[in-house]
């Protein structure tokens, strides 16, 4: 597997500031998808989707605290 990365223009960070970055995709073609965001200000937001249909979010601010975030649509990139 090897992602890539795509910038993004600025969108509200889990933290609430608008903050540009890079988002990751990384897919194994069977299943597994990971797709991440890396904010500027350093917060992080985790969509994986996993061989069995599964799919985990979280979203990280850039002080490490977990933070509830509403989900986001999926834009497929």
């Amino acid at each position: 597997m090897t992602g890539t990365k795509i910038p993004f223009t600025p969108e509200t960070a889990p933290c609430g500031k608008k903050s540009g970055g890079e988002r990751l995709v990384d897919d194994d073609g069977y299943g597994l998808v990971i797709r991440d965001q890396f904010f500027d200000c350093g917060c992080r937001r985790i969509r994986h989707e996993y061989h069995d249909g599964s799919i985990h979010l979280s979203a990280v601010r850039h002080d490490g605290r977990r933070v509830k975030d509403p989900i986001q649509p999926d834009r497929g990139s």
